[in-house]
C-alpha cells in the first residue's frame, strides 16, 4: 500500500523480519534484482564477526603464543574494532593438527617447551547477544559461531586430498551412526573432529567444544526467543556448514529441538502435526558463508536441506575455492546424470543459496592488481556485498579496509597496503632500552578449556 498525504511508509524492522532475513522463505526476493538493505547489513555484520578471527590471530611466529588469540574472550570484539555489538564471547574454539591439511595451523618457531601450546590453534568463538537494546533491535537473543579460515594464504587448496568420507547422522529412533551415503571431505571433517588425549586445549574436537556450548547457551536461554547464525571465511565457511550441520543433528534427535518441525520427528511430520511444546522448539539455523569451497556430496546437501539449516554463500565469480574440491559438481549436471555421479569419488554439492558477487563491478578496485589472493580476501567480499547494485553511490564501508591485508584498492586512494599489524610488529622497549616483544596481559594468556563432558551453567574460557 501506497503512503497517504504525502507521508512515507514506516519500514519493517530487523526485529519485525528477522526471521524472514535468516531465511526462512530462502531469500525469496531479498537477492534480486536488489539486495534488501536490511539482509545487505545482517550479511556484512556477520561478515565482520568472521573477520573477527582473522584481526584477533597471532600469526607472529616469533612469539610463544602464535596460533592462539591474542585477546581475553572478554574484550575480543572490542578489541578487533567490533565496539558495541551487544554480545559477549562465551568460549574459544580450538582445533588440533591433522593429516590432510598439514600446512593449516600457525606455530611458533620457539622451542615446544616455552609455546603455549605444540598441537592447537585458536579456530574461532561463540558469542550470545546480551545487550538490552541489541536484543530489541534484532528481535531475539542471537547466538553466533564465527570460525576462522586459513592464515597461510591458499596453500591448503593444495592439500585438499578429494575424499569423500561417511559423516555421522541421528536415525529416527535417535542413534547416531556413519551414514554410507552421507560424506564429507575428510579434510574439513578431520580439522572439525580431531582431538588428541594430551593436549591441554584439544581434548576434544573443535567440533565437539562449539557444540558443546552452542547446547549450554540454548539450555540456559530456552525461555527465550533464540537463533543460531553460524559464519565463516573460507575453510571457515567449510567448518559453519559441518556445525551447522553437526547442531541441527543433535538437536533434532537428541535434544528435542529442531531446525523445522519436519526435522523433529518423522512420524510426527507424516501425520502433519506440529508441536509448539517449550522442549521442542524451533530454532533457526542459519549460515553466512564467504568464499567457502564445497563440503559434501548429493547426499549430504539433502540430508542438509531436510534438517532445515538456511545458508547464504557469499561467491565472488573470480575466487578459485568456491570451484573446490571435486572434478565434478551435482549442482551444475543435468538432473539425469546426478544418479550417477552421486557415487563417483570426486563428486561435491554445495549446499544452500548463492550470492554472486564480481570484482570487476567495483569501481575502487584496481583489476590490475587482481590475483588469486585478492579474489578471495573477506574484505574485498565484505566491500562487494557493500556495493552490490549500487556501486555508482558512494561505498558504506570503509575502503581502507579492503588493503587491511590485502594490495587490491587503486593508488589513488592513497592507502598503505597490507596495513592491518600490531603496533612496532610486537615490539617495545624495555627498561635496559633493548627492544623486546610486547609481554602479555595475564589475562590475555591463553587458558585451557575446561573438560568436555562438565557442562555447567557458567561460560567457559
Amino acid at each position: 500500500m501506497g503512503s497517504q498525504g504525502g507521508e512515507q511508509a514506516v519500514q519493517p524492522t530487523l526485529a519485525q523480519r528477522w526471521r524472514e532475513i535468516s531465511g526462512e522463505k530462502n531469500w525469496d526476493g531479498l537477492l534480486h534484482p536488489t539486495l534488501d538493505e536490511t539482509l545487505r547489513s545482517e550479511i556484512i555484520r556477520y561478515g565482520e564477526f568472521a573477520q573477527g578471527t582473522y584481526d584477533g590471530f597471532d600469526t607472529d611466529s616469533f612469539s610463544k603464543y602464535c596460533g592462539s588469540c591474542r585477546y581475553n574472550k572478554n574484550k575480543l570484539l572490542e578489541s578487533v574494532g567490533l565496539y558495541n555489538r551487544g554480545y559477549d564471547v562465551t568460549r574459544y574454539i580450538y582445533a588440533t593438527e591433522n593429516m590432510e591439511l598439514p600446512r593449516f595451523l600457525k606455530h611458533s618457531d620457539k622451542p615446544d617447551d616455552e609455546v603455549w601450546s605444540k598441537d592447537s590453534n585458536w579456530i574461532g568463538y561463540v558469542a550470545v547477544c546480551t545487550d538490552e537494546k541489541e536484543l530489541q533491535r534484532i528481535g531475539r537473543r542471537d547466538i553466533v559461531v564465527s570460525w576462522r579460515g586459513t592464515i597461510t594464504g591458499l596453500e591448503w587448496v593444495a592439500d585438499l586430498k578429494d575424499i569423500l568420507t561417511p559423516v555421522t547422522t541421528y536415525n529416527a529412533s535417535g542413534t547416531i551412526h556413519a551414514a554410507a551415503d552421507i560424506k564429507v571431505e575428510a579434510g574439513f571433517l578431520s580439522v572439525y573432529t580431531s582431538a588428541k588425549s594430551k593436549s591441554r586445549y584439544n581434548q576434544t574436537s573443535a567440533g565437539e567444544q562449539a557444540k558443546k556450548e552452542i547446547l549450554r547457551l540454548v539450555d540456559l536461554y530456552k525461555n527465550d526467543t533464540l537463533s543460531i547464525t553460524i559464519t565463516g571465511h573460507s575453510l571457515g565457511a567449510a567448518l559453519a556448514v559441518l556445525n551447522a550441520y553437526d547442531i541441527a543433528e543433535e538437536m533434532a534427535y537428541h535434544k528435542g529441538i529442531a531446525a523445522t518441525p519436519a526435522a523433529l520427528a518423522p512420524a510426527a511430520a507424516a501425520a502433519q502435526t506440529t508441536t509448539t511444546t517449550t522442549s521442542n522448539v524451533v530454532i533457526p539455523i542459519t549460515v553466512f558463508s564467504f568464499a567457502g569451497p564445497r563440503v559434501g556430496n548429493d547426499a549430504f546437501k539433502k540430508r542438509f536441506d531436510t534438517l532445515g539449516i538456511k545458508t547464504l554463500r557469499m561467491v565472488n565469480v573470480h575466487d578459485l575455492v568456491p570451484r573446490v574440491p571435486g572434478f565434478f559438481t551435482n549442482e551444475t549436471e543435468p538432473v539425469i546424470f546426478s544418479e550417477a555421479l552421486e557415487y563417483l569419488p570426486w563428486t561435491y554439492s554445495h549446499v544452500g543459496l548463492e550470492l554472486k558477487l564480481n570484482s570487476k563491478d567495483s569501481h575502487h578496485l584496481d583489476q590490475a592488481k587482481a590475483n588469486t589472493t585478492n579474489w578471495h580476501n573477506l574484505e574485498q567480499y565484505l566491500h562487494l556485498v557493500d556495493g552490490y547494485g549500487r556501486y555508482t553511490q558512494p561505498p558504506c564501508r570503509d575502503l581502507a579496509l579492503i588493503n587491511k591485508s590485502s594490495d587490491f584498492l587503486k593508488d589513488q586512494r592513497f592507502i598503505p597496503t597490507f596495513w592491518w599489524q600490531v603496533q612496532n610488529k610486537g615490539l617495545v622497549k624495555d627498561n635496559n632500552g633493548v627492544y623486546v616483544q610486547i609481554p602479555r596481559e595475564p589475562e590475555d594468556i591463553p587458558i585451557p578449556p575446561p573438560p568436555s563432558n562438565k557442562l555447567d551453567s557458567k561460560p567457559s574460557t
